[in-house]
């Protein structure tokens, strides 16, 4: 009977670029992430054009994109992250995986995506400590926001904001005019 060696977080750190690209490290096993259609590519691009200068501007943290964080022992890279300035320092900038988790997280929907899979996702975010996660559907034009604060979806005309990042405003129909 053969038997299958679990890969850890450092494990995954040590591994090639070339292998790890692409790639999550879930319940020990390397897990294939598909590749991003324009959709998503734009979706994410405008967020990171909106947020990032805020955040800059207002020295409240850091946004970075497709950086892969240690949750749980599995290696995710939400689409988007923000964490507060009194993370900043626990960034390290030569690690693929980061020790800590974002204070938000991310998530948009791509059409390889399952339902389930995007829920244990953010599930396992929200264990291990981020405090908000957004998970934003382009196919339906709306957004959950799961937070300590109650969960809720933003659609129409609304606008998407946390406490996280105190003023940061994005108005939904821009959100999904980004890529039309």
């Amino acid at each position: 009977m053969a038997t299958s060696t679990r890969l850890t977080i450092d494990d995954f750190e040590r591994l090639p670029q070339e292998i790890a690209e692409g790639h999550e490290l879930v319940d020990g096993e390397l897990v294939e992430v598909p590749g991003n259609n324009p959709e998503h590519n734009l979706t994410r691009d405008f967020l990171n054009e909106v947020a990032r200068p805020f955040v800059r501007e207002h020295n409240l943290g850091m946004v970075l994109s497709e950086q892969e964080y240690d949750f749980g022992g599995n290696a995710h890279a939400p689409d988007i992250t923000f964490f507060g300035r009194e993370k900043v320092p626990l960034l390290e900038r030569k690690r693929r995986v980061q020790k800590f988790v974002p204070d938000l997280a991310i998530e948009i929907v791509s059409p390889s995506d399952t339902f389930d899979s995007v829920a244990r996702k953010k599930d396992r975010y929200r264990r291990c400590g981020t405090a908000e996660v957004w998970i934003i559907s382009p196919a339906a034009r709306e957004v959950l926001v799961y937070s300590d604060s109650g969960d809720r979806i933003v659609r129409g005309d609304r606008e998407l904001s946390t406490p996280l990042i105190p003023g940061l405003q994005i108005a939904l129909f821009q959100l999904f005019e980004a890529y039309n």
